[in-house]
């Protein structure tokens, strides 16, 4: 059925209806009539544009005009479409070269800026390294003026012997009155053991609880050294192959703070057992004491020539023990930065690790050739020797019950030694290759923990292992007991530091 328009007589292309006349119309044709008149335009009654109805029809394909359906009209459609589409073509072309062009200006920029912000970084770090260095510290202004030793180490000046203050008779005097204290206090808590020290059965029962992977830089590979505070043992202190160390809250799994200052790895850490502060060592030969809440060196000491290979804090909290391979052993006094005393270890062997007595008034050193020494602090002498490793000492750890002192070597075994008869009375034999980095007694002299290859508990006296800790997946390097022994942190080569017990 074909529609036809009563106004123009052709064809619609969107046929309409009036539902007063019954007409069809074309839409546009109707609806400029309606809009000028508002009559149906066949019978003249009132009609409006919303009346009228749509009709759907199939298209209509309206015919070409002839002459296009001529051969030479078709040739020139083609060519006339064929030259549309190649200068589309090249339109396309230029805008695509633009593109690159801009694209690549783009990519050059931002490698430039990335440049600019790594050589940026490296100057600010740089910066805030040498300020950390060289920057006076407030506690040592604020103390006595400044001694001759001080101000060299302010200024970043090693320490020589000529630089040496010498213990005086009332900081002798002070030794003594903390040997007395403690040496009372560690009889009477010999007779008892805490009792909420945990059990044996609770130690073979220990498990990782916690492994932590972020605490230092993952393009440098190890954590060498930890310390945790003796009164709020949630605060755990590393040292890393990164030249940094880290204080992080195993409560809250936070990082307190990152205190960057070395120029070397750090590979020991003392944390003070009172304050917030921390001690840290390097092969960079220096010596830093840090306020943890700052993130500031607060001390510098370059009591050694060589690198610093032990550390380890006077039960007073006052005074510092160091070695080194430079031959020779200091000890510093922290809150004023002097160096009180330093003596070259007998046989002229690089010194590997020394550790303070619990109370105070001997220390041990161990040396690369093997020596076990044990030293009077206030003779500054040597008053016994310990052979029978083979390999520089690795460890060594005092027992708190002041009775016992465990040694390691790279001889792969444990030595123990009764420091009332001078003699070894226990070894344990480990595994061959079996690498002992660290070794650390519980505060209540009741468990051995010893980090190397793995890392291990064993129950004293009866020197019986009690559980073997392999969930790390490099080498062990050091360990610490929680309070009461309610867990256990590890650190290692493989960047974690982990924590273990009762799940």
């Amino acid at each position: 059925m074909s529609l036809v328009c009563a106004i123009s007589n052709e064809l619609p292309e969107h046929p309409v209806i009036s539902p007063v006349s019954g007409a069809v119309f074309e839409r546009r044709l109707v609806e400029k009539y309606i809009v000028e008149t508002g009559q149906d335009p066949v019978n003249g009654q009132e009609l409006t544009i919303e009346q009228l109805i749509d009709i759907k029809t199939a298209p209509v394909n309206r015919p070409k005009a002839p002459s296009v359906t001529s051969i030479p009209a078709v040739l020139k459609i083609l060519q006339d479409e064929w030259d549309a589409v190649m200068l589309h073509s090249f339109t396309l072309r230029q805008q695509l070269q633009t593109a690159r062009q801009e694209l690549s200006h783009v990519l050059y920029q931002f490698d430039s800026a990335c440049r600019v912000i790594g050589r940026l970084t490296k100057e600010v770090t740089a910066a805030r390294e040498a300020l950390a260095t060289l920057k006076p510290q407030a506690g040592i202004a604020q103390a006595a003026t400044p001694q001759p030793a001080i101000a060299a180490e302010a200024g970043g000046v090693a320490l020589q012997p000529s630089d040496v203050c010498g213990i005086t008779d009332d900081v002798i005097q002070k030794l003594q009155d903390k040997a007395t204290v403690l040496t009372q206090e560690r009889k009477r808590r010999g007779r008892s053991v805490p009792e909420d020290l945990i059990t044996q059965d609770n130690i073979r029962a220990f498990q990782t609880f916690a492994s932590h992977h972020g605490l230092h830089s993952a393009s440098v590979p190890g954590i060498l050294a930890i310390d945790i505070h003796a009164a709020d043992t949630s605060k755990i202190l590393t040292g890393g192959a990164d030249k940094t160390a880290t204080v992080f809250n195993k409560d809250n799994e936070q990082v307190i703070a990152s205190l960057k200052g070395h120029t070397k790895k750090v590979t020991k850490v003392v944390y003070h057992p009172e304050e917030d502060v921390v001690m840290t060592a390097s092969p960079d030969t220096t010596i830093r004491v840090w306020n943890v809440s700052t993130c500031q060196t607060t001390l510098l000491l370059k009591a050694h020539d060589a690198s610093v290979t032990g550390l380890s804090l006077h039960p007073t909290g006052d005074y510092l023990l160091s070695s080194s391979l430079d031959q020779y052993w200091a000890f510093s006094d922290i809150r004023t930065g002097r160096l009180l005393t330093k003596v070259g270890g007998q046989g002229n062997q690089p010194l590997t690790a020394a550790q303070f007595h619990p109370d105070g008034l001997i220390f041990g050193t161990g040396t690369e050739d093997s020596q076990i020494k044990i030293w009077d602090l206030k003779e500054q002498s040597n008053v016994a020797n310990f052979p029978g490793h083979s390999g520089p000492i690795s460890a060594i750890s005092f027992s708190e019950n002041g009775y016992y002192l465990a040694t390691a070597a790279e001889d792969s075994c444990v030595k123990l030694w009764d420091l009332r008869k001078l003699k070894n009375f226990k070894t344990l034999q480990l595994e061959d290759n079996y690498e002992v980095k660290d070794l650390c007694f519980d505060q209540s002299g009741t468990y051995l923990a010893v980090a190397g290859s793995d890392v291990r508990i064993y129950l004293c006296k009866l020197w019986s292992e009690l559980k073997v800790l392999n969930d790390h997946t490099a080498l062990a390097t050091g360990v610490r007991f929680g309070k009461n022994a309610h867990y256990i942190a590890s650190t290692s080569m493989d960047r974690t530091l982990k924590l273990y017990g009762s799940l």
